[in-house]
C-alpha cells in the first residue's frame, strides 16, 4: 500500500508518516520500481499501534520504547502518566478556577483584571502579612472576588490574617453567605468552624439561618460558636447550648452575657432562668458549676431567677450561698 492510501486509511497525514520514519519509528517495507513507499499490513499494524500509545499522551520517544523495548515495563509508564495527568488536570483547574473568579468580579478593564490577578497572588502568598495586607485592601481597590475571599477565609490557620479575611467578607457586598454554607458542609470540622466564625461576620438572615442549622453541628466547637452568636441575634434556639456552657466552664462568661442580652425578653428570661435553676438539680453537676450557674443568674430579670436566688442563698455550698446573697442584696437596690 502506498503512502497516499495509508494516510487516507489511517488517518495519519502522509506528512507525519514521513516523520515517524525520519525518527525511525516506522519504516515501509519496501519501495515500487518507482521508488514509492510501500507499507505491508504489518506496517499499517504499527501505526495504528503508534497512534494509540500517543492517544494516551506518550511522547514518539516512549512510544518507541513501548514498541521496541523487550525490557519496557507498561506499568510504570501508565503510572507516570496518570500522574502527569492529574497535575496538568490541577493547573487546568486552578487557571480555570482564577479566570472564573475574574469573571465574576466583573472588571471594567484590564486595569481591574490585573488588580484582580495581584489580589488573587497575594492571597495564595506564603507569607501571613501579604495575605492580610490583601484582604485589608481588597475593599477599596476595585472589584472583588468573592469566592476567592471565601476559599481564603475556609483555609486561613492565622488568626490575625483570618479576621481581616471576615472583615473583607463582610463589606464585600453579600458576604458570600451562598458560598460559606457550602463551608458548612465539609467533611472537616476546622472548615465548618471558619464558616461559622465569618458568617458570624454577615448581619443579615441568610447568615443566621444559616448560624441556626449549625446548632446541632456533630463537633461542639462549632456549636458553641454559632451559639454565641446567636445569642447576640436573640435567637432563643441558642439557649440550651448556652447553659451547657456555662455548666461546663467553656467561654462560660460569654455565653452568660449572651443569655443575659437574650433575657431582655420576659418569655425568654423565664425560660433561661428555668433551664440554669434545672441544672442544679443533675448530681454530676460540681461545685464550680453551681457557683458559674449562680453567676449567669444575677444578669437574669424576673421572679424566677429571683426566688432561685432566694434559695441558693441557703445553700449548703457557703460558696455558692455568700454569692447568691451578695446578687440579691444588688438585685434589690435596682429601682
Amino acid at each position: 500500500m502506498l503512502i497516499g492510501d495509508v494516510a487516507r486509511r489511517s488517518g495519519v497525514s502522509a506528512r507525519m508518516l514521513r516523520h515517524y520514519e525520519s525518527v525511525g519509528l516506522v519504516r515501509p517495507t519496501g519501495r515500487t520500481e518507482a521508488g514509492y513507499r510501500e507499507y505491508s499490513s504489518e506496517d499499517i499494524r504499527r501505526i495504528f499501534h503508534i497512534e494509540s500509545l500517543r492517544s494516551l499522551g506518550l511522547s514518539l520517544r516512549e512510544v518507541g520504547l513501548a514498541l521496541d523495548d523487550p525490557g519496557f515495563k507498561p506499568s510504570e509508564l501508565v503510572d507516570d502518566l496518570i500522574r502527569q495527568t492529574r497535575e496538568r488536570i490541577a493547573a487546568e483547574t486552578a487557571l480555570l478556577t482564577r479566570l472564573r473568579r475574574i469573571g465574576a468580579a466583573e472588571p471594567a478593564g484590564w486595569e481591574d483584571v490585573l488588580q484582580i490577578v495581584a489580589l488573587l497572588h497575594a492571597l495564595g502568598s506564603e507569607s501571613a502579612g501579604k495575605r492580610q495586607r490583601a484582604a485589608l485592601s481588597s475593599v477599596d481597590e476595585g472589584p472583588v472576588p468573592v469566592e476567592a475571599l471565601v476559599e481564603a477565609a475556609l483555609s486561613e490557620t492565622d488568626p490575625i490574617v483570618a479576621g481581616a479575611l471576615r472583615w473583607a467578607l463582610a463589606r464585600s457586598g453579600d458576604g458570600g453567605w451562598a458560598l460559606l454554607a457550602e463551608g458548612l458542609g465539609s467533611p472537616v470540622a476546622e472548615v465548618r468552624k471558619r464558616a461559622v466564625q465569618s458568617l458570624a461576620e454577615l448581619p443579615n438572615a441568610e447568615a443566621t439561618a444559616l448560624l441556626r442549622d449549625a446548632l446541632t453541628d456533630s463537633d461542639i466547637v462549632i456549636r458553641r460558636c454559632a451559639a454565641l452568636e446567636l445569642g447576640a441575634r436573640g435567637v432563643a434556639d441558642a439557649v440550651p447550648t448556652l447553659i451547657d456552657m456555662v455548666v461546663e466552664g467553656t467561654n462560660d462568661v460569654a455565653a452568660a452575657d449572651a443569655l443575659s442580652a437574650l433575657s431582655s425578653s420576659p418569655a425568654l428570661a423565664d425560660q433561661i432562668a428555668t433551664g440554669l435553676v434545672d441544672c442544679f438539680a443533675h448530681a454530676t453537676v460540681e461545685s464550680s458549676a453551681r457557683r458559674r450557674l449562680t453567676q449567669a443568674l444575677a444578669d437574669i430579670p424576673g421572679t424566677t431567677a429571683s426566688r432561685a436566688l432566694a434559695d441558693l442563698a441557703h445553700d449548703e455550698d457557703r460558696a455558692v450561698a455568700l454569692t447568691a446573697a451578695y446578687i440579691l442584696t444588688l438585685r434589690d437596690r435596682q429601682p
